[in-house]
């Protein structure tokens, strides 16, 4: 792992455009709404805390390599080109429900990536990487954890676990036949197997079986503060305290970045609701389009912007819940996981972005447009 340097970290926020943005907004609309203590009921610490702890524990895991060792295991007995696509594809599907659509992305494809090259593969590697950002971008809404807007909105509406499920279930199954009709339109072939198990291994083992035992407990606490078992800040102090003492550098590799940008747009909507001439223009506009405007904006400012935006001026949390999922197809930016697995490609394979971007274009809107007939039949 890297070191982490204050210098390159404050780059990187200078650097992070939505990041600027959402602050830049918030600072406007604060010459409107003057600062008071209203500011701070803006701000859904109960989100921020959780999305803080499985960050935290999700880091612990990968620093163990679990999920990696986990990927080796499950590529175990495959022979054909196209098994390999199909395990690599569902990697991210199932894992981002989990350990959310960026996390999945940041650890699978460089493992798809070294997979692939080690089988000689790489006419594999564009569809495959295209699909497994797909994967996790529709994975991860069938759960709460699966993705930044889906546990705001879930901790915002309050509704059941059950609810939530059962409102993403009928998008996440017909997703999967989506991913796995996709998936066999990729060239099939005997893989060199024993040559890639004798030359390419990404771990040696699964890292302190301690870590991973106290990481799992820590997890299952978060899960109990997701479902509302837990007080958030009780969670938050566990975590906090456990890892400072087992492995302290954890806690410098949260998204704090992201977290700063939820908080941006927290005093940025909230300002906007307390401007009654704007406030009633946002509600007439989304009022009965929820899903339309949601799937929109998400094309333009990606979906975790777009929630935190439309979530102040919407009356149907379901349909923007659905819209700004469904949203995170289309195009590189509409959800901002999908820029992970651009740049992992890009690096090892610079004279060819061009040619993943129109693949990934190619393949985001011929399942976004998929899923919005299904929308429209379902209702």
């Amino acid at each position: 792992m890297k070191k982490i340097s204050v210098k390159n970290y404050l780059r990187k926020i200078v650097s992070d455009p939505v990041l600027v943005i959402a602050w830049i907004l918030a600072i406007i609309s604060a010459f409107v709404v003057r600062p008071d203590v209203g500011y701070l009921e803006y701000v859904d610490f109960r989100s921020l805390g959780i999305l803080w702890g499985l960050m935290i524990v999700i880091q612990g895991f990968r620093e163990n390599s679990i999920f990696e060792k986990i990927g080796e295991k499950l590529l175990g007995k495959v022979t054909t080109g196209r098994q390999l696509a199909i395990v690599l594809i569902l990697m991210c599907f199932l894992g981002s429900m989990f350990i959310t659509n960026d996390v999945a992305l940041i650890t699978f494809v460089p493992f798809a990536l070294m997979t692939l090259h080690s089988c000689r593969r790489e006419d594999m590697m564009i569809p495959v990487i295209a699909l497994q950002t797909v994967a996790a971008n529709l994975g991860s809404m069938l759960t709460p954890i699966g993705n930044p807007q889906n546990l705001y909105l879930y901790g915002l509406t309050g509704m059941s676990i059950g609810s939530f499920i059962m409102c993403m279930l009928p998008y996440s199954v017909f997703s999967l036949v989506l991913l796995m009709i996709a998936a066999f339109f990729i060239k099939n072939g005997k893989e060199s197997l024993g040559e890639r198990k004798d030359n390419y291994q990404v771990v040696k083992g699964f890292g302190s079986k301690k870590q991973v035992a106290v990481y799992s407990v820590l997890f299952v606490l978060a899960l109990l503060t997701v479902l509302r078992v837990l007080p958030w800040y009780v969670m938050a102090l566990i975590i906090l305290a456990v890892v400072a003492v087992m492995d302290g550098k954890i806690l410098l590799r949260a998204d704090y970045i992201l977290l700063l940008t939820f908080i941006g747009f927290f005093i940025f909507t909230g300002n906007m609701g307390r401007i009654p001439a704007v406030r009633d223009f946002l509600q007439s506009v989304s009022d009965g389009r929820e899903f339309l405007i949601a799937l929109i904006a998400s094309q333009f400012i990606s979906n975790v912007p777009a929630t935190l935006m439309l979530s102040g001026f919407v009356s149907d949390y379901k349909e923007l819940l659905i819209g700004v999922n469904v949203g995170g197809l289309g195009t590189l930016i509409a959800s901002m996981a999908s820029l992970i697995s651009f740049k992992a490609y890009g690096n090892d394979y610079k004279e060819k972005r061009g040619k993943y971007i129109i693949a990934f274009t190619i393949v985001n809107v011929v399942f976004l447009v998929t899923l919005i007939l299904f929308k429209l039949i379902i209702g």
